[in-house]
C-alpha cells in the first residue's frame, strides 16, 4: 500500500466542470468538522483529503477511485458531501458495500449520527432507507396461499412436534408455524429482524425471488406488499443504501428498474465490486434443475414436457462424459444436448402462454401463482441454454463468455454441471455503471502494485474505450505509523509450498511464532483443510488455545479469540476480511501462502490467456491481481487502531524470492521487512511481556 499521496493521479479525458449543476450549501470540510466535533473526535487529515476529493468529483462529474487504509475513516469522509449533494441539489446518492456488517454500520451507526449533527446546517435532516432483494422480505402473497410451496401447501405442514423423531420436517414446522404468528405483528417482513433466525428452507415457504414475484401489477395484495412499501420509501429518500449484488442486479439485469434513479453512486469495498458483478453474470445449468423445472411446469401448470424430460436426461448423458474444466471445444454431445434444452424450454415457454391465454379471468390466484412460477422456472432455464448455446454457435476459443464443466467427487458430491461467465467485467460496469452517474470506488485496498491501473482496467476506465472515460486515482494514507507499528516477516528460508500441503518445517515455524507471541494469532489459511491440519499440530506442539474455523460459529470464534489473548484463531477466506480485532488479542498475523487462485480455475485461467493473447503478461495482471488484493486484506487484519503493534508472518518464500515478490509486497502496508527468523521471534516474545 502505497504512502498519502498529496497529488491526485489523473487519468482519462478531461471534463469541462459545471458550477451549476450544483446547488451552493455548507463546503464538506465544515460539514466534516461539524461531525467530528460532534461525535468527539479529532480531525484526520487523511478523511479531510478524502471529503474534498468525494466533493470535488461530484461537482465536476468526474469518476473518483480513492484509497482510505484502516482508520482513516472512510464512512464519513463519502457520507458527509455525499448527503450534503443530495439535500441541496435534490438529487439521490446511492451507498453500496459488500458486507452486511458494513451496510449495518451505515444504516445503524454512521447515517443517524451524522444526520443529528449536520441536520443544523442543511436546514432539514437527511433522509435514508435501506433497500435489499426481494427474497429478504415475506412475500404477503404466498402467506396468504397465492402461491404453492415446494413442500406442500404452507398451512399443511404439521403443527409443531416435541418429537424428537420428526427430524428435518418437524424442525420445518416448527419455524413455519412461527414465521406465520411473525407475520401477523411484524412491520418490515425484513427477515434480518427474525430473532433467532430460520433455515433457508424455511424461508423459501414465506418468500419469493426477484423472478418468482408477480409483480405490483398483477399481484392481488401488492399495497401490503413489504418489499414494494421499502422501494416505495427508497424513492422518496436522500440516501439509499444496499449491497453490490443489487447494484450489479439493478445493472445488468433489470435495466435499473430496482434502485431509485440516482446520479452519484458510492461503492464502498470497492476492491469486491468486480467479483460481485462476476457472479450475478454468472449462470448454471444442470439436469436436476431441468427436472425440477418440468416438474413444476407439470404440478402447477397441468403441462407435461416430454421434450424437457428428454433433454434433461441427454443433458445428464452428456455431463457424465464431458472431462471437467474449460471448454475450449464443445464435445458434440454436450453441444447438441445444451441447444436440446434451449428449444424445449422454448417450446414449454410457448405452451405455457397458450395454457394462461386458454383459463381467462376465471383463474384463481393459487393457480396464477403456481402458473407464474412455473414460467418463472422454464424461463431461467431458457435464458442459460440460449447463453450457452450462443456460446457453442461462437465457439469457444472466440467467445466473449467461459464456459466449463464442474464435476465433484465422492459419493455425496453434487451432480455434474455447466457454468457460464463473463471472460470480463470491465466493459459491462462501463457501460452499466459508470456511463449512467458519477462513481465514487473506496477501499483500503484498491491500489496493486501501488498503482490504481489494474482496478481502473477491471471498471472498464481504462483501454480504447474507457480512455474517454474521465476519472481521478487519489491515495489519502492511513493515519496508521506502519514502520512502527507493525512487521513484515517473509520466512525465505523454508521451501515454496507444493500440492502436497504444509510439511512438518512449516508447522515448527508456525509453532514457534505462535509460541513466541504468547498465543494472540490469527492464522490465514488458503483452504480449510490447510486450517484444519495446522490446528491439529499446533495442538500436538503447544499448551496454548488453538480455534479453528467450523468448532463453532464464526461469530463466536471471533468473540472468544479477542475475548482471551492466549488463544489463536485458525481459518480461510471468511477471516481474511472483515474481522476487526484492536489490541493485543490479535498481535500476530500468519498467512500460510501467496493466495493465487488455483491453476484450474476455469474462468481466471483463461483470463490470464486472454490477456497474454492480447500481449501482455496474465499471470500478473490476474493471478498476481487476485493474490495482491488478499494478501493486502489478510495483513490489514493486524493493525486495527494507532496503539496496536504487531507481525505478519508470511511463510510462503516466493514473496522474498519470486520476481513478482515487489509487486505483492508494494500492495501491502508499509511495514517494516525482515527475513530473519531470531528478530521476530524476539520481537514478539517483547509485544507478549507488554515490551
Amino acid at each position: 500500500m502505497s504512502a498519502s499521496t498529496d497529488t491526485p493521479t489523473e487519468t482519462g479525458a478531461e471534463t469541462t466542470t459545471d458550477a451549476t449543476t450544483e446547488v451552493e450549501g455548507p463546503e464538506a470540510a465544515h460539514l466534516l468538522d461539524v461531525v467530528v466535533d460532534a461525535l468527539g473526535g479529532q480531525r484526520r487529515e487523511g478523511q479531510a483529503r478524502m471529503a474534498q476529493a468525494v466533493t470535488d468529483a461530484i461537482r465536476t462529474r468526474r469518476h473518483l477511485l480513492v484509497q482510505a487504509g484502516t482508520g482513516t475513516g472512510k464512512s464519513m469522509a463519502y457520507l458527509v458531501p455525499a448527503v450534503a449533494h443530495a439535500v441541496h441539489a435534490d438529487r439521490r446518492v446511492v451507498i453500496t458495500t459488500a458486507t452486511l456488517a458494513l451496510q449495518a454500520q451505515v444504516v445503524e451507526r454512521d447515517l443517524p449520527r451524522l444526520a443529528a449533527a449536520i441536520a443544523p446546517q442543511l436546514h432539514r435532516e437527511p433522509t435514508w432507507e435501506l433497500l435489499k432483494g426481494r427474497s429478504n422480505y415475506l412475500c404477503r402473497n404466498k402467506i396468504d396461499g397465492g402461491f404453492p410451496t415446494d413442500e406442500g401447501a404452507l398451512f399443511d405442514i404439521a403443527a409443531p412436534t416435541t418429537d424428537s423423531s420428526a427430524g428435518a420436517d418437524g424442525r420445518l414446522g416448527r419455524e413455519v408455524v412461527r414465521l406465520r404468528e411473525w407475520a401477523e405483528t411484524t412491520t418490515s417482513g425484513d427477515r434480518d429482524e427474525l430473532d433467532p433466525g430460520v433455515s433457508d428452507r424455511a424461508w423459501k415457504q414465506v418468500s419469493v425471488s426477484a423472478r418468482e414475484c408477480l409483480g405490483s401489477q398483477r399481484c392481488p395484495v401488492a399495497a401490503e406488499c413489504f418489499s414494494e412499501r421499502v422501494r416505495a420509501r427508497a424513492r422518496t429518500v436522500d440516501v439509499v443504501v444496499t449491497n453490490h449484488a443489487m447494484t450489479a442486479i439493478d445493472a445488468l439485469e433489470s435495466g435499473g428498474q430496482l434502485l431509485p434513479e440516482h446520479d452519484v453512486l458510492v461503492v464502498d469495498e470497492a476492491h469486491e465490486l468486480a467479483d460481485r458483478v462476476t457472479a450475478v453474470a454468472t449462470a448454471e445449468l444442470s439436469a436436476s434443475v431441468l427436472h425440477a423445472a418440468s416438474r413444476r411446469l407439470r404440478r402447477s401448470a397441468g403441462i407435461v414436457s416430454e421434450h424437457l424430460d428428454d433433454a434433461a436426461i441427454a443433458l445428464e448423458a452428456a455431463l457424465e462424459d464431458a472431462p471437467p474444466g474449460r471448454l475450449d471445444r464443445w464435445p458434440d454431445q454436450l453441444a447438441d444436448a445444451v441447444v436440446a434444452v434451449r428449444d424445449a424450454a422454448r417450446t414449454a415457454l410457448s405452451d405455457l402462454k397458450d395454457a394462461s391465454e386458454g383459463q381467462g379471468k376465471e383463474e384463481d390466484a393459487e393457480s396464477r401463482g403456481a402458473r407464474h412460477l412455473a414460467r418463472a422456472a422454464v424461463q431461467d432455464v431458457f435464458s442459460v441454454a440460449e447463453r450457452l448455446a450462443e456460446d457453442v454457435g461462437r465457439g469457444a476459443q472466440d467467445s466473449y463468455d467461459v464456459a466449463w464443466v464442474t464435476a465433484g467427487f465422492g459419493p455425496a458430491s453434487r451432480a455434474p454441471s455447466l457454468h457460464i461467465a463473463p471472460l470480463s467485467v470491465a466493459g459491462l460496469l462501463r457501460e452499466k455503471l459508470f456511463a449512467e452517474r458519477t462513481v465514487v470506488a473506496t477501499s483500503a485496498t484498491l491500489t496493486l502494485g501501488g498503482s490504481f491501473d489494474p482496478v481502473a482496467g477491471a471498471f472498464g476506465l481504462k483501454g480504447e474505450k474507457g480512455s474517454k472515460t474521465p476519472w481521478t486515482g487519489v491515495d489519502v494514507g492511513s493515519p496508521f505509523d506502519y514502520p512502527k507499528q507493525g512487521i513484515l516477516y517473509v520466512a525465505r528460508h523454508l521451501p515454496p509450498p507444493g500440492r502436497a500441503g504444509s510439511t512438518d518445517a512449516v508447522y515448527d515455524e508456525l509453532a514457534a511464532l505462535v509460541e513466541a507471541a504468547g498465543g494472540r494469532t490469527l492464522g490465514l489459511f488458503s483452504s480449510r483443510k490447510g486450517a484444519e491440519e495446522a490446528a491439529e499440530a499446533l495442538r500436538k506442539r503447544l499448551g496454548t488455545p488453538i480455534l479453528c474455523q467450523g468448532d463453532d460459529r464464526l461469530p463466536k470464534l471471533v468473540r472468544d479469540f479477542t475475548d482471551d489473548p492466549a488463544t489463536s484463531l485458525f481459518g480461510t477466506m471468511s477471516l481474511w476480511q472483515g474481522v476487526d480485532v484492536p489490541g493485543p488479542s490479535c498481535s500476530l498475523v500468519v498467512i500460510d501462502r501467496i493466495p493465487f487462485p488455483r491453476p484450474d480455475d476455469p474462468l481466471m485461467s483463461a483470463r490470464a490467456r486472454a490477456v497474454d493473447a492480447a500481449g501482455g503478461n496474465g499471470f500478473v495482471s490476474v493471478s498476481a491481481a487476485h493474490a495482491a488484493v488478499r494478501l493486502a486484506q489478510g495483513a490489514g487484519r493486524l493493525i486495527r487502531a494507532t496503539g496496536d503493534r504487531g507481525v505478519v508472518a508470511v511463510l510462503d518464500s516466493r514473496l522474498a524470492t519470486a520476481r513478482y515478490g515487489g509487486f505483492l509486497r508494494d500492495s501491502l502496508p508499509d511495514f517494516w521487512s525482515t527475513t530473519s527468523t531470531p528478530t521476530v521471534l524476539e520481537a514478539l516474545r517483547r509485544l507478549g511481556s507488554g515490551g
